[in-house]
């Protein structure tokens, strides 16, 4: 192997790892959130590293309240310096999308009753996509190769925007907590339209997450 082949493969580990720092940012435990002490550690889910699970039978309830989106205020939050404006705008598309997303498999109500379930979707944190680098990072080598790895293993795209949210489902009747989980959500690397900027990847990452869900309650 040639001096110049190994500095160029030298070059091409340390921008990978340059470019894989980008994506270290983790759900915390949150603390303020009613479910925090039932939430456990999952180490082997990278989308949902804190959860709840008791084995539930979802096939018994038929109906649902969505309660309104809580923005977190807990001083763990993940949100950096996001405008109150984006936090507003993220949590009304949170409801709307899985309003969408479960009404195909719930009657959405507004009160409490046999067989319904009550959601409670608490916004944690977020992050808009870099301009122009995310873009720029899917087209050179180091850049191309790192999210070509990232999308065939699940991970996220350098640079890209994502959200974070924490999900409490309850019993409407008893209050029982029934599942809880708190997870990441982030659009596939090679998702173009997602890394322009905005909010845009946070909100594609809101779709992947009320369609995971509503797969979850069947």
């Amino acid at each position: 192997m040639s001096r110049m082949h190994i500095v160029r493969t030298v070059l091409l580990v340390a921008t990978l790892i340059a470019f894989s720092g980008c994506a270290s940012v983790k759900p915390a435990a949150y603390q303020n959130i009613e479910s925090s002490s039932y939430l456990q550690p999952d180490n082997e889910d990278d989308h949902m590293p804190y959860q709840y699970s008791p084995r539930t039978d979802w096939r018994r309830y038929r109906n649902l309240i969505i309660e309104p989106v809580v923005i977190y205020q807990g001083r763990d939050h993940q949100f950096g310096d996001m405008s109150n404006e984006d936090k507003s705008a993220l949590a009304h598309y949170m409801y709307t999308t899985f309003a969408e997303k479960l009404r195909a498999r719930f009657r959405l109500v507004d009160n409490p009753g046999p067989d319904t379930l009550v959601l409670k979707l608490t916004l944690t944190g977020a992050d808009t996509s870099t301009p122009v680098l995310a873009t720029l990072s899917r087209f050179d080598i180091a850049g191309g190769l790192y999210n070509t790895y990232q999308a065939a293993t699940g991970g996220e795209g350098a640079f890209t925007g994502f959200v974070l949210y924490a999900v409490e489902l309850f019993d409407s009747t008893s209050s029982r907590l029934l599942s809880a989980y708190v997870t990441k959500q982030y659009p596939n690397p090679w998702n173009l339209g997602a890394g322009i900027g905005g909010l845009s990847a946070a909100e594609v990452g809101l779709d992947k997450g009320a369609d995971a869900l509503a797969e979850r309650l069947q």
